[in-house]
Order: structure tokens, then sequence, then C-alpha cells
């Protein structure tokens, strides 16, 4: 994986609290969390390859 673009995301409190419980209980961080959320759905939306080969 290449260098990582940062960017300033703005929550709402409430969701913010939510997503720090789930990630609490996924023993990851909130930004770790919000990467692995934007990735499944990524995948999901068949917008991302699933495996290297596919990148190809």
């Amino acid at each position: 994986m290449g260098k990582k673009k940062s960017f300033v995301l703005r929550l709402d409190p409430e969701d913010y609290a939510a997503l720090e419980r789930w990630a609490s209980d996924d023993f990851r961080s909130i930004n770790g969390q919000l990467e692995w959320l934007i990735n499944e759905a990524l995948k999901e939306a068949g917008r991302k390859p699933d495996n290297e080969s596919e990148k190809k």
C-alpha cells in the first residue's frame, strides 16, 4: 500500500460516540475502524478489487 491521504472529517457527536464504542469492541482505533468500514463498503459496492491480482 502506498502513502495514505489524510483529511478532516466532521461527525455528529452521537455518531462519533457510537463509532468509538464499535471500534473499541473490535479492538481498533477510530481511524482503523473507519478505514475498515470504508474498505468493506468499497468491496461490497464493487468499487475495489478483492485481492492483489485484480488490481493489475
